[in-house]
């Protein structure tokens, strides 16, 4: 059995960006994934995980070589041994958004057998003070904070550069039941709500059961707890685009698959009318109950609950026009793809939260004609390594 490599420092000549927030190395054969550093700099890496077999993981602890684009990361927990929260503070604003454009290319060529010129699209607001939902984990001592990476260790915190005001900065002063994590989320109206978990069971603290957001012209409520963007541009942003690309004909039907409270069904109802239809399907049941809850008004989108790959298996669904999916990280899988091609659909529009799930789906639709015809990137998750990209594909023959 090798050496196990764990506490040893090399030097290295950084390579190219990776998917999930580091880049790639080599020493002695093997590779290194390197966090803290940037493409191109010469850094002494420390060894923080080997097990075993043809790569490690390590973090930068000295820059040797600086890249012109490295920054001074504005949080101190942003290092070595440090918050897992952000990746690339230590990089300018242009230089993560190349970052993340790279890892995008690299996935739909690796994954999809695709060459795609991809640019990831800055959001207003900046890089900081943008994030409206965070989870925060609560350490032996009842204080709130952030898992170290790769770690269950908590990092007590007094604030977050990326979080915005009324979240983490509302916590602080409390004391909490050790072991247990909080949520807080500000909504549109500037209320602030937080729960304590323990287990799957959550407490409120402050604000309301129902937190309220506005995007696509309308006012949403939804569960405090339950999924909304976290970026307060970002659902506006996404249904626009998403509404664009699919553009559904008066009368038609449309999909929306993963369909949370109903953003992008909202704007596939106002596109088709009374005339048409609009099949939603989501799998938390108190998330379909906020959509249909929000959607009274259109009474032509019908909200199901139920598992997506279970719903869309049913014949009695009426054949869309278009389809609107917006899955979870691990993306849609192949039961969902056949499902939604065997209908045929003139137009398939996807967001995706991951670079990889949304490639590898891209390959299973090319398995059934469908061809990548437009693909936006946004810069929703600054800081980070996490980028959400809207992709339209369409039957390859068209």
């Amino acid at each position: 059995m090798s050496e196990n490599w764990v506490g040893r420092r090399i030097e290295v000549e950084v390579g190219a960006v990776a998917h999930g927030g580091h880049c790639v190395a080599r020493a002695d054969g093997r590779v290194v994934f390197v966090r803290h550093a940037l493409p191109g700099e010469r850094v002494v890496v420390e060894i923080t995980e080997d097990k075993g077999g043809s790569f490690c993981r390590g973090d930068a602890v000295r820059v040797l070589t600086a890249s012109p684009e490295r920054v001074d990361a504005p949080c101190e927990l942003a290092a070595p041994g440090g918050c897992g929260g952000c990746d690339w503070q230590h990089a300018s604003a242009a230089e993560q958004r190349r970052l993340k454009a790279v890892v995008v290319a690299e996935q739909l060529q690796r994954l999809a057998g695709l060459d795609w010129d991809v640019e990831v699209e800055e959001l207003a607001g900046g890089l900081e003070h943008w994030r409206t939902r965070v989870r925060l984990a609560v350490d032996r001592a009842g204080r709130v904070g952030f898992h170290r990476h790769r770690s269950h260790s908590v990092i007590p915190v007094r604030e977050c550069v990326i979080a915005a005001p009324g979240t983490v900065d509302v916590l602080v002063e409390r004391s909490w039941t050790p072991g247990s994590s909080v949520e807080v989320a500000i909504d549109a109206t500037g209320r602030t709500h937080a729960s304590e978990v323990v287990g799957k069971r959550g407490t409120r603290v402050l604000g309301g059961p129902v937190a309220v957001e506005r995007a696509a012209r309308r006012e949403w409520t939804l569960d405090a707890r339950g999924f909304w963007q976290v970026h307060p541009d970002a659902a506006d942003l996404l249904a626009e685009v998403a509404g664009q690309w699919a553009a559904p004909a008066e009368g038609a039907v449309a999909w929306d698959l993963y369909s949370g409270v109903g953003l992008f069904a909202s704007v596939l109802g106002r596109a088709v009318g009374p005339g048409g239809e609009v099949i939603a399907v989501e799998s938390s049941r108190r998330a379909a109950e906020d959509s249909a809850d929000n959607l009274v008004d259109m009474p032509w989108v019908r909200t199901f609950a139920g598992r997506v790959e279970h719903v869309v298996e049913s014949a009695s669904l009426p054949d869309p026009d278009v389809v609107v999916l917006d899955p979870p990280r691990k993306g849609a899988g192949r039961p969902v793809v056949d499902a939604i091609a065997a209908r045929a659909p003139r137009r398939v529009v996807y967001v995706a939260c991951d670079p990889a799930a949304l490639a590898r789906d891209v390959a299973l639709f090319a398995g059934h004609g469908y061809a990548l015809t437009g693909l936006r990137a946004f810069d929703t998750f600054p800081m980070t390594h996490h980028v959400e990209c809207v992709a339209l594909l369409e039957p390859a023959q068209a």
